[in-house]
């Protein structure tokens, strides 16, 4: 057994948080880029851009997360792809969180009066103008609170990455309970700092969610 102090532990923990930071981050944009995407596809007035859209969300939110990254991580590699576990840990919460964005925003969209888009229209405006300069300003500021609750979520939910070898915060503390074996020591820094990155997110959600319009 090696010995640690509770400074060594903290330390190494604290380095391995940058990791989980980045990759959050990571996702969230690229999910938030890829969603976009998506909700265009799924508000389509076309009806095959609707249904492969929503073909992609049912797929995601359907499966487990934890099965999309053991795909993307020990799949991709049999068809010849070579991809390293921070490339996998991006590409498979990207994806994940594009999948629930663009149905957090698609219910921001239908939560607007038709009015909205009769407006657009009456000035002339075609669908793609309608969306970026009326419809979707309000439908992100109606889901905020949801927009950044799924990002606490998202948060959390890196602590798979683990298992692709990916060394975030996780999988650093299982390296340093095998080499310790003080489990409670450990895991319990563990949640304490995913409590300090999480909690103020959730507090502003639900301030959002307080402040939030209510669409009529």
């Amino acid at each position: 057994m090696i010995e640690f102090t509770f400074w060594d532990i903290l330390r190494n923990l604290a380095f391995a948080t940058r990791w989980t930071i980045l990759l959050s981050i990571a996702a969230f944009v690229g999910g938030a880029t890829v969603g976009i995407a998506i909700l265009f596809a799924r508000i389509s007035k076309a009806f095959w851009p609707r249904r492969l859209a929503s073909g992609y969300i049912a797929l995601f939110q359907g499966t487990p997360l934890l099965m999309q990254l053991f795909l993307m991580f020990f799949g991709l590699p049999m068809l010849g792809f070579r991809i390293e576990p921070w490339t996998a840990a991006v590409c498979g919460l990207t994806l994940y969180a594009s999948a629930y964005l663009a149905e957090i925003w698609r219910s921001g969209v239908e939560a607007l009066p038709r009015g909205q888009w009769d407006a657009g229209a009456s000035l002339g405006l075609h669908r793609l103008q309608e969306l970026r300069l009326i419809i979707l300003p309000q439908a992100f500021r109606i889901t905020r609170a949801p927009t950044v609750g799924f990002l606490v979520q998202l948060i959390k939910s890196t602590a798979l990455t683990s298992i692709l070898g990916f060394e975030e915060l996780m999988r650093t503390a299982n390296a340093i309970n095998n080499a310790t074996f003080e489990p409670f020591k450990v895991y319990g820094l563990v949640a304490a700092i995913f409590f300090v990155l999480c909690y103020p997110l959730t507090e502003y959600a639900r301030k959002l969610e307080r402040d939030a319009p209510i669409s009529r």
